[in-house]
């Protein structure tokens, strides 16, 4: 069983990935970003280091996709494979952050690695407000991220948006500005809730 999330920078992916692999004794797999070699110089000179960083971040996602495949538990995964092609990679080539060739060369090795994969059994996607956003990250405090503009932030936040409203799979949307499921048991109860009642039926046997 493989169940993804999804959401902008910020959002909180990371923080409910961990609670309800945690609260169901699900196998999290988190983004790798603690130990990712491009990311800080990415933040620093975004048109240098674009297309190495989605380079790598779409072989780690791959590689994880692979594995999951293959795994009898119930997986659940800190951003999706989707994200680095559909949001990602898009928003940097609109902003002139990555060149056309280098944008064709990365989608035609996205749609290569597609070919071979399936989509989660179930998306959460968490929908966020920019300020919300901003407010996370800030909160946070990771010094390479200090320096991320609002335009790039407002920019994944729209092809976020417009990537779900197409989504084909089966798809749960949390409201984080209204859910602040990492600080209050109520909102993480409503979203389990939610997450419960989606998921009924995708477990053969299961008389929860």
């Amino acid at each position: 069983m493989h169940i993804a999330i999804a959401g902008n920078i910020g959002s909180g992916k990371t923080t409910l990935t961990k609670m309800l692999a945690t609260r169901y004794g699900w196998t999290p797999k988190f983004e790798p970003v603690d130990y990712n070699p491009y990311l800080a110089d990415f933040y620093e000179d975004m048109e240098r280091w674009s297309f190495n960083l989605q380079i790598y971040f779409l072989n780690r996602r791959f590689r994880d996709v692979i594995e999951i495949s293959k795994s009898k538990d119930v997986i659940i995964q800190d951003r999706t494979i989707y994200e680095d092609a559909r949001i990602f990679a898009p928003n940097l080539h609109a902003m002139g952050l990555m060149s056309s060739r280098d944008f064709e060369n990365y989608s035609d090795l996205f749609e290569l690695m597609m070919s071979l994969v399936k989509a989660p059994d179930l998306l959460i996607y968490i929908r966020s407000s920019i300020p919300n956003l901003i407010s996370q990250i800030q909160k946070r405090g990771r010094d390479y991220e200090k320096s991320i503009r609002i335009d790039y932030i407002t920019g994944l936040n729209e092809r976020y948006e417009n990537w779900i409203k197409d989504y084909k799979g089966n798809l749960l949307i949390i409201d984080a500005d209204r859910y602040k499921f990492g600080n209050k048991p109520e909102d993480f109860e409503a979203v389990t809730d939610m997450i419960e009642a989606r998921m009924f039926g995708l477990f053969p046997g299961d008389e929860k």
